[in-house]
């Protein structure tokens, strides 16, 4: 009954709060509104935002949450849906795996230690390829685990296998060769350590790799056909360019993962050490067979290590990018908590009670913070709602101790996890203070009032990432194409480059509504007519004819 009570009790924090927020560009908005225009036009194959040719990512993500807007509508929570869905995908193959070689009790641990580390949650709950590129990347992990127990079947073993190819291709579809090289470069690593080159005969690879190529390529094929200008894009500019140099100006330096690690997996560092000793001492190939038998903790290790390596030294750097290393991480403390002893887990509870302290007695720092993108009124807010979470981060810790002499370990730290989860999600959530403002979706209701089907809806000088997909409304670039410029170059007369044309369309063509940044508005409306519809602090919406209850 306990156990039943706590499954339902992730679900609900898990999916039930996947609505209870506005999207946040760019990410959010960004791929919402991709899948809105990709179901609205009926075009799956060449990928378009704001009308324009869109070639930085592959379509799977994509042709997900179209696929949710068509089964549920189109809603914030419907373009959380397969992130939510990966996300969850990853814990559950993780637990899988980690249950088969570490035994049932590690399977509930990695679970546990997966959905309440903050970084996963988190990503879970935002509309980004990121995570739905790691959800895939743990099946990836977990099929090969899967598939190399010496009890597995030679039916079952290439069965996992096939999976394993079949998830690579996914991920090639989601992400595209990085869906393989990390794979592939975690295996290189974990034979160079072993020296186990009888395990490269264990992977079904002809078999493997004429699946995976049957999963990604006809996309590829398809996409390079209607678009000849696809694959140099593609391949030169989005793949080896942004990794070898800063063309995407999202540069870091080489600890730049360190604090996104430490922070996302912060409730369960206290087991570091075990999980270290883990990996180290071969645990889970006790008992296995042959002349190299295979290391499932050894190879999540390397999996986690080889992964941060090839990120940290890329001239690229976004926090999502780290995401799948923590399916690996989550494996081996679930391994490594099932061994654990009471006293040693009673030494990580007080450790992190005191983090959870120094958090709460730190908040009201947050209602001190302030920057030209989001105002101290807000961070002000947003300040209550931190404090709430580290209180909550106290509790749950409080609660573990008190069961761990109550009923022992498992019902502590299944406990612990659940406070944890309900901590961040509280964070989270308060961070709809924020949030919501920046969504813009305040302007909507006004905006829809004034915008007709097929008026033109210009962006001056600023991509705004989240109206478009509220106003259901796509943007024609003025001036600055900043992400779109790939797509300008493509199809030029889809937007206005100079300030001069967009003032002759403005003057002299049909009724039009721009969205403009508060400084541009007071720049362009001293010499063209702009009725405001209605504004915030990040952006002035205008018409170029008069309106009901002008602002």
């Amino acid at each position: 009954m306990a156990l039943a009570l706590a499954v339902l009790a992730f679900a609900l924090l898990w999916f039930g709060t996947l609505g209870a927020r506005h999207l946040l560009g760019p990410d959010e908005g960004r791929y919402a509104e991709i899948a809105r225009e990709m179901l609205s036009t009926g075009d799956w194959v060449t990928i378009r935002y704001d009308g324009l040719k869109y070639f930085e990512k592959p379509p799977f993500h994509m042709w997900m949450t179209a696929l949710s807007y068509t089964l549920f509508g189109i809603g914030e929570w419907q373009a959380r849906l397969c992130v939510a869905l990966a996300g969850l995908a990853g814990v559950l193959a993780s637990m899988l795996a980690a249950a088969r070689w570490f035994g049932v009790r590690a399977g509930w641990l990695t679970g546990l230690v997966l959905a309440s580390a903050p970084i996963w949650n988190a990503a879970a709950h935002f509309n980004t390829l990121d995570m739905t590129l790691s959800g895939v990347m743990a099946c990836v992990l977990a099929s090969m685990l899967l598939a190399q127990h010496p009890r597995t079947t030679p039916r079952a073993r290439r069965n996992w296998m096939l999976a394993c190819w079949t998830a690579m291709g996914i991920a090639l579809l989601t992400k595209g060769l990085v869906g393989l090289v990390l794979p592939g470069l975690a295996l290189v690593a974990y034979t160079c350590v072993t020296r186990d080159l009888a395990l490269w005969r264990r992977l079904h690879a002809p078999a493997g790799i004429a699946l995976m190529l049957l999963v990604a390529v006809p996309w590829y094929w398809l996409v390079a056909r209607r678009n000849p200008e696809f694959l140099r894009f593609f391949f030169v500019h989005e793949h080896w360019q942004r990794y070898t140099s800063t063309v995407h100006a999202r540069q870091g330096a080489l600890w730049y993962f360190v604090p996104l690690v430490l922070g996302g997996f912060m409730p369960w560092l206290g087991a570091l050490p075990a999980m270290v000793r883990t990996a180290r001492h071969g645990a889970g190939s006790t008992g296995t067979t042959g002349p190299a038998p295979f290391q499932p903790a050894l190879m999540c290790a390397l999996w986690a290590l080889s992964i941060f390596a090839f990120f940290s030294l890329s001239g690229s750097k976004l926090p999502g990018y780290i995401l799948p290393v923590f399916p690996a991480l989550a494996i081996l403390a679930g391994a490594a908590l099932a061994q654990t002893s009471a006293p040693a887990w009673r030494t990580q509870l007080l450790a992190m009670l005191a983090i959870g302290a120094i958090g709460l007695l730190a908040s009201p720092v947050v209602a001190t913070l302030d920057s030209n993108n989001t105002p101290n009124t807000l961070y002000r807010a947003y300040a209550v709602w931190v404090a709430v979470a580290f209180a909550l981060v106290c509790a749950g810790t409080v609660a573990a101790l008190w069961l761990l002499r109550r009923h022992g370990r498992m019902a502590s730290i299944t406990a612990y996890a659940l406070g944890m989860l309900l901590a961040f999600t509280v964070a989270l959530l308060g961070h709809e203070a924020i949030g919501r403002p920046a969504s813009g979706i305040d302007l909507a209701a006004p905006i829809e009032r004034v915008l007709r089907p097929g008026m033109p809806l210009y962006g001056v000088g600023m991509l705004d990432h989240t109206l478009p997909f509220y106003l259901r409304h796509p943007l024609t670039m003025v001036a600055q194409p900043d992400e779109l410029a790939f797509g300008t170059e493509q199809e030029p007369q889809k937007w206005l480059p100079t300030l001069d044309a967009f003032a002759e369309a403005w003057q002299h063509g049909p009724r039009a509504v721009a969205l403009l940044s508060p400084r541009t508005f007071a720049e362009l409306s001293a010499r063209l007519p702009m009725h405001v519809i209605a504004r915030d602090w990040r952006r002035v919406a205008v018409a170029n004819f008069p309106v009901a209850g002008e602002r």
